[in-house]
């Protein structure tokens, strides 16, 4: 920043976050998870429902997808409670384990950042609900566990059943690219990025 703003050239200025490259990239996967999370209930839900309900507008107003609590409790009803099995144990505990999870990425999503000079490894998610102030404290390594805890949970949604539900999955699929080959086959510069970090390991769902 050499010259004063003018018309022309005008200086921006910025807030720095004081966050380390791995709270960031933690915060990050938390964020595309739990999106993908809400995704997949969201049509597992949807898909419960008849073409005629669908096409007649015959639908809850918690398909508006509005509040993710209400989805999930359709979900829950609709999808989680008419599963059979073994199929049906993995994913009553999913139901269970979400809301709880949920609390924590609000904090993270909605809560405004501090940290205190005594312990500068922990960081502070700040909120105001219904006039209550909430604190809610992570380290990095917190961070690091709840995104390999919605890595889990999202896999347990998707494939109940483990590694059989996976692989009849993909083999249903079909021939499939991921976005990392890909761009290692055309040489796109995203490479670098993609492989920079490992991939998160196919986790067994037996103990549910």
């Amino acid at each position: 920043m050499s010259s004063e703003p003018t018309d022309t050239n005008e200086i921006e200025y910025g807030v720095e976050t004081e966050l380390s490259e791995r709270e960031l990239l933690s915060i990050g996967k938390i964020v595309a998870l739990w999106g993908s999370l809400e995704y997949e209930i969201f049509c597992q839900t949807l898909r419960s429902f008849s073409d005629s309900e669908i096409s007649g507008g015959r639908l809850p107003k918690a398909i508006n997808n509005m509040q993710f609590s209400e989805v999930l409790e359709l979900w829950e009803t609709r999808v989680v409670n008419k599963a059979a099995g073994k199929r049906k144990e993995v994913l009553q505990k999913q139901c269970e384990s979400i809301p709880y999870h949920h609390d924590f990425r609000n904090a993270l999503v909605h809560g405004m950042w501090d940290w205190s000079v005594g312990a500068p490894e922990k960081i502070t998610a700040i909120r105001i609900r219904k006039k209550e102030i909430r604190k809610t404290h992570f380290t990095a390594d917190d961070l690091a566990s709840f995104a390999s805890a919605l890595e889990t949970i999202n896999f347990k949604v998707r494939y109940p059943g483990g590694r059989e539900d996976y692989a009849t999955a993909m083999s249903e699929q079909g021939a499939y690219l991921s976005r990392r080959a890909v761009c290692a086959m055309t040489g796109h510069p995203l490479a670098d990025e993609l492989f920079r970090y490992p991939l998160a390991k196919v986790k067994e769902t037996s103990q549910g």
